[in-house]
């Protein structure tokens, strides 16, 4: 996507690989990703349709048949809330098309479905967006991040309760 991001301290936790990340401001474009990478990324998917959204061009993420399977239809969710803040999107049996258009409108009320990963991903999606966003639902955060909203408020981002 073109994303500006410098890794450093790269290291394995429980078997998984992170890093600390020194991200910079920059004009993302869509992406036709494989579904090859399906399996390792599930769960980012909600927050890479968020980055599609505001990306230049198509984005095509295959594979996806998991995500119908989640704490919700994670397809649905996702194709649902963009659509609703004015982003094209297309939901396909195992795969989402997003139309990224640089500057979505948001202005709406998205309902998580009781869906951490929906409920952080659009949350974000309204800080960046011309209009802010409601998110309902959202109490399900705590599941994965307690401190999503206290984090996200001191970076900035002007979410309440």
């Amino acid at each position: 996507m073109g994303g500006n991001i410098k890794f450093t301290n790269p290291q394995k936790i429980s078997n998984e690989a992170v890093a600390d990340l020194v991200v910079h401001s920059s004009n993302l474009k869509g992406i036709n990703l494989s579904e090859k990478i399906a399996p390792t990324m599930i769960d980012e998917y909600p927050i890479l349709s968020i980055a599609a959204a505001f990306a230049k061009g198509k984005t095509i993420l295959n594979g996806l048949k998991e995500l119908r399977f989640k704490e919700s239809d994670r397809i649905q969710s996702i194709v649902n809330g963009l659509k609703k803040c004015g982003v094209e999107a297309e939901e396909k049996k195992d795969k989402i098309i997003i139309y990224g258009n640089n500057n979505p409108e948001g202005g709406s009320r998205i309902s998580s479905n009781l869906d951490h990963r929906i409920a952080m991903s659009f949350l974000i999606f309204g800080t960046a967006a011309k209009e802010p966003i409601q998110v309902t639902d959202a109490q399900k955060i705590g599941t994965s991040f307690p401190n999503f909203l206290k984090t996200m408020n001191q970076l900035g981002a002007k979410i309440i309760r």
